[in-house]
């Protein structure tokens, strides 16, 4: 099935409900959505000779045309390659020369970028800017609402490039059925939609918020694009007052961003229905702090580019049963496996392990990539009889909660023993003075690593390795307690918000 289906049906039944705003102003209905996809991607097809199976690039920070240049592809069976907007351009424009692009969807700023590396760009690739008047044009044509061009379960449809922090970024093939049932997931496994709802862009698009856009399109609800097209905290909060019933998808560091707002505002959150967390590690100190402050918006999901938002998720129920005998154990998981998905762990020799003990993460189910483009060593090594492995190291619980550890190539092996920075980090971060942290492996004579703590202070604390220490040996074995502490401004992170452990340890080898 074509996910462009999912658009013509809401606009079938819902055609005047609300589709896509700027803030608070609408810019199209239902009906006017699906039309402006209908003509744009006729136009693709008529002006440019796109045919199904095409790739199309989009490069540009969010706006509800990225919407509609994401529907206009599907409409005509093409697929979409969604390019974060901070990349530089020399490293879209390798994307899109990877990706065999044969158009690209751009803003001033992405045009200018790739204008800039054209020499790196497949040879006569168009561009066509969505502020331009040519593309206002293709909004316009009214050659009436044909419906979407068919397409299988098993057609690629999103060619996601994962953000490369160790090599050239792989390009991630999902098809059609993968971001069905990473939707229907969504009703399942997250939280209800309906018609009411909004689902608020403060993230970008082109990664995991773009996911979520698909369920609520499908229930004809609102797609806000904030007038800030990014994430500002004090705007989403306004915002939410305004729309209500906002639901958004926010990294970690959003979420600690948008509970200082709300505690300086002295709010809760209001209008904001929910607020799904991943993308990176959420402590158990700062979804405390979260709820302490915003009440109980929140579900966590685990996933990663392979298996987009489906590995596993930690509901709001699970969130808020503080009863239960192991509520932290749970809070500080990742939950249990999501309805199309099993979770494993396995040893070095690839078998399961039993229940509690530590080993790698591997996923399996319909929502699991068809594979990398291009890239048949690397598939060779993540898909191994149906499972994907995730890179990942965690446990499971009796209940089937998984609970991460970190990634596989960041374990701490110190005195021959393995250490998990994310121990060492939960307990540093339930220190006031300490506001992030990100512990790393240092090459060591002796032990062979030793840990070092990369911190960053809460304003006007003061830097105090002794005070850090005692408060690491109240909560951590001896032996995991960080043998140097580093006080930083601030921790490097990539485009997406993920510390770059792999910085953090080149900058202790200089």
């Amino acid at each position: 099935m074509n996910v462009a289906q999912w658009l013509a049906a809401s606009a079938r039944l819902h055609p005047d409900a609300p589709a896509l705003l700027r803030g608070t102003a609408v810019q199209a209905d239902y009906a006017t959505f699906a039309r402006r996809a209908a003509a744009i991607g006729a136009g693709l097809r008529r002006d440019f000779g796109i045919r199904p199976g095409d790739r199309v690039a989009l490069f540009m920070t969010n706006c509800t045309q990225y919407l509609e240049c994401l529907y206009a592809v599907w409409w005509i069976g093409a697929v979409v390659i969604p390019i974060n907007a901070k990349l530089h351009g020399r490293e879209a424009a390798w994307i899109c020369d990877n990706a065999g692009a044969t158009l690209a969807f751009v803003d001033e700023d992405g045009r200018q970028a790739l204008v800039a590396v054209t020499e790196d760009l497949p040879p006569s690739m168009p561009m066509l800017s969505v502020d331009s008047a040519d593309y206002q044009t293709l909004q316009r044509d009214d050659g009436g609402t044909p419906a979407p061009s068919p397409r299988e379960d098993d057609d690629l449809a999103w060619l996601f490039y994962t953000s490369g922090t160790t090599g050239r970024p792989k390009g991630v093939m999902l098809s059609h059925g993968n971001l069905v049932a990473a939707s229907l997931c969504y009703l399942a496994d997250v939280d209800a939609v309906s018609q009411q709802d909004a689902i608020l862009y403060a993230a970008p698009i082109s990664h995991g918020a773009g996911l979520y856009n698909f369920i609520h399109v499908r229930m004809a609800a609102r797609h806000v694009v904030p007038p800030s097209r990014g994430f500002d905290a004090d705007e989403v909060l306004t915002l939410a007052r305004q729309l209500d019933h906002v639901s958004m998808f926010a990294a970690p560091t959003m979420v600690r961003r948008l509970v200082d707002a709300a505690k300086r505002r002295k709010e809760r959150g209001e209008g904001i229905r929910t607020i799904v967390y991943g993308g990176g590690p959420m402590y158990l100190a700062d979804i405390r702090d979260a709820m302490a402050t915003m009440g109980q918006r929140f579900v966590q999901i685990y996933g990663q580019g392979e298996s987009p938002m489906t590995i596993t998720s930690l509901r709001r129920e699970f969130h808020a049963d503080s009863d239960h005998p192991r509520y932290l154990e749970r809070l500080a998981s990742v939950g249990p496996a999501q309805s199309v998905m099993q979770v494993r762990v396995t040893g070095a020799d690839g078998r399961s392990l039993p229940t509690g003990e530590t080993g790698e993460v591997e996923a399996s189910g319909p929502a699991v990539m068809l594979g990398y483009w291009n890239n048949p060593n690397a598939n060779a090594e993540t898909l191994k009889d149906g499972w994907l492995r995730t890179g990942d190291v965690g446990r499971l619980d009796q209940d089937g909660f998984l609970t991460l550890s970190d990634r596989s190539k960041d374990v701490i092996i110190s005195g021959g023993t393995n250490i998990y920075p994310r121990e060492v980090e939960e307990a540093l971060l339930a220190h006031p003075d300490v506001r992030e942290v990100s512990a790393i492996g240092v090459p060591d004579p002796e032990w062979g690593e030793i840990v070092v703590a990369c911190v960053v202070l809460e304003q006007g604390a003061a830097a105090n390795d002794a005070a850090l220490d005692a408060h690491c040996l109240d909560a951590i074995a001896r032996f995991k307690r960080p043998k140097r502490y580093v006080y930083l401004e601030a921790l490097p992170k990539n485009n997406y918000g993920k510390v770059l452990k792999t910085e953090l340890r080149a900058m202790m080898r200089a």
